[in-house]
């Protein structure tokens, strides 16, 4: 029997994709991952479960009783994604779905240890107002801002009081990282953009707003604070911030996006990506036979993400959304990434697997 066993919900999102490539490469570690459809060159343990519907879950989970951890990941999102993020259905079945998992886990599996549970900054509000720079844990909240981050934190307290097992949240900024189809992955709708661009010219002009002092983080860096947060006894019942360690803005990574992709580095040039057809995509796909799908299925929700990200049509410069990372490195994870190095390793990454053009 395998020393832990590592439940992945959401495991084909960006966070639960790095997060079950993490875990399934540690010895003594089984891995089941939780998704719609089964995870790209996963070929162990796949539970296809819809979250929403209760009466499955309870079916499904009841079997699993060899769970140590769980490591929930799983995200509804609404069409236009932005606008989605303060509607109420939205945060509702955010918090059903948390509901549906946990309850019937919790009875099933007597050796459960830890869970993972994912906010952002939105914690923080950075979606509705400037943030305090920087934002910390456990002081700059904004709980009057629906949220579905409130709700499934409440639950997960509630139900964790007096239980043998912990919990750790983590709050990740911009994850960038691999995955196909999800709502926030940046690298497959720059890659779309720059693909689309390359056509006129060797030229990537940089299509955002003004410039905003900003974070991120790299996916399997954050899947690897996710395994620490588990076995981390100064993790337990805490949050944290993640980041790659240092910050940036879009204008001044934008040479280094360029040249990942075999291009020269261009001035503004205000551009939605949202605007970007199918049809063009296609053409870009067929004349280069990549491997990877229509517009919709590969970048999903990444385009309106993107916009949001880069600040289109913003004329003023935004204020710095900055996070402090001191509590997460006084508990112990102190792993770093360079920000234009962790661009250039998604997009190398892509390019090998035939899902962008190679440079």
């Amino acid at each position: 029997m395998a020393a832990k066993t590592v439940l992945i919900a959401g495991a084909t999102g960006l966070v639960g994709y790095a997060a079950l490539k993490h875990f399934t490469a540690q010895p003594g570690t089984d891995v089941i991952a939780l998704s719609r459809r089964r995870p790209p060159g996963f070929t162990g343990r796949h539970l296809a479960l819809d979250l929403t519907n209760a009466a499955a879950c309870a079916a499904a989970l009841a079997a699993l009783r060899d769970v140590t951890h769980l490591v929930y990941a799983a995200l509804f999102e609404l069409p236009g994604l932005v606008e989605g993020w303060r509607n109420d259905a939205q945060i509702e079945t955010n918090d059903r779905m948390l509901r549906n998992l946990l309850g019937p886990l919790m009875q099933a599996a007597p050796g459960l240890r830890h869970v993972t549970l994912l906010q952002g900054t939105k914690a923080y509000g950075v979606h509705v107002r400037p943030l305090a720079v920087p934002a910390r844990e456990g002081r700059s909240e904004m709980r009057e801002q629906p949220n579905f981050y409130w709700q499934q934190e409440d639950y997960l307290r509630s139900v964790q009081a007096g239980q043998d097992w912990g919990f750790t949240i983590l709050r990740p900024v911009l994850i960038v990282g691999e995955a196909i189809g999800g709502a926030m992955n940046l690298i497959p709708a720059l890659g779309v953009y720059a693909a689309v661009m390359q056509e006129r010219g060797n030229i990537l002009p940089y299509p955002g707003g003004a410039e905003r002092v900003s974070q991120a983080v790299d996916a399997d860096l954050l899947a690897r604070a996710i395994s620490w947060s588990g076995e981390t006894p100064a993790a337990r019942n805490e949050t944290f911030n993640v980041t790659n360690g240092d910050v940036f803005t879009w204008p001044n990574i934008w040479p280094a996006i360029a040249g990942a992709v075999g291009m020269q580095p261009g001035p503004a040039e205000p551009f939605s990506l949202r605007s970007i057809t199918a049809a063009a995509w296609d053409q870009v796909r067929q004349r280069h036979g990549l491997a990877s799908p229509g517009l919709e299925g590969f970048v999903g929700l990444s385009m309106e993400y993107a916009d949001y990200q880069m600040r289109y049509g913003l004329a003023e410069l935004g204020r710095p959304a900055i996070v402090s990372t001191v509590k997460i490195m006084r508990a112990g994870f102190h792993d770093v990434i360079d920000t234009e190095e962790m661009f250039r390793n998604w997009f190398r990454v892509f390019q090998q697997k035939r899902l962008l053009p190679a440079p």
